[in-house]
């Protein structure tokens, strides 16, 4: 399978190219990415972890927080899981804290 362009903006971490891509319409629930049935959200979650333990570079979660300010769903289920829960079990505490807020602060409207 051929990643989506918004899979491709997500891997390359390309923000602006992925902004773009979600202003003129594209999926922000895409599952056409490298691993079958990946949202790109979940696709950012394994981008950002793998930066950071390849690098040594500081943790990070933009691209996380973009996709969420977007409308991406946390909590949907991929392969048995919540993105949540497997931001959690690969140790991606800062995008599970985000993520927490998240559902935390739509809970409260």
């Amino acid at each position: 399978m051929t990643d989506s362009p918004a899979h491709l903006a997500v891997e390359f971490e390309d923000l602006p190219r992925l902004r773009d891509l979600l202003d003129a319409g594209h999926d922000v629930e895409d599952e056409q990415g490298c691993h079958n049935g990946w949202t790109l959200l979940r696709h950012a979650i394994d981008i950002e972890w793998d930066g950071h333990v390849q690098t040594g570079e500081p943790l990070r979660a933009d691209i996380t927080a973009y996709l969420l300010a977007r409308g991406a769903d946390p909590l949907r289920i991929i392969e048995g899981k919540s993105i949540l829960s497997e931001a959690e079990d690969s140790g991606h505490w800062l995008a599970a804290d985000i993520m927490k807020a998240w559902i935390a602060r739509g809970e409260r409207k």
